[in-house]
């Protein structure tokens, strides 16, 4: 079971979380001027690393603040935990192969 540091919480267990996708995916300005591929496009494609990942998650069970999780997808080690809505702390990238 993964460990979830909650930057206002504190560390608790996964079950107590939802996950919220990818983090940092910003909305379009001026959405009535997308085409139905770019509207796709926003809503359906996303990053699907293989390393270092940006995460939303919520405390749904604490204090039901969404906030950001920066995650290892290979190894699950979460290497840092912040207030949404702040600049993404810097942490090692590791590359696969």
């Amino acid at each position: 079971m993964l460990l979830i540091p909650c930057p206002y919480c504190g560390e608790r267990a996964e079950i107590e979380f939802s996950y919220g996708g990818e983090a940092h995916i910003a909305r379009p300005t001026e959405p009535e001027k997308l085409s139905d591929a770019e509207w796709a496009n926003y809503v359906y494609w996303r990053s699907n690393v293989k390393g270092v990942f940006a995460e939303r998650w919520m405390h749904a069970q604490g204090c039901r603040r969404w906030f950001n999780v920066i995650r290892d997808t290979v190894s699950y080690q979460i290497l840092a935990s912040y207030e949404a809505g702040t600049q993404p702390p810097a942490v090692e990238r590791k590359t696969y192969v």
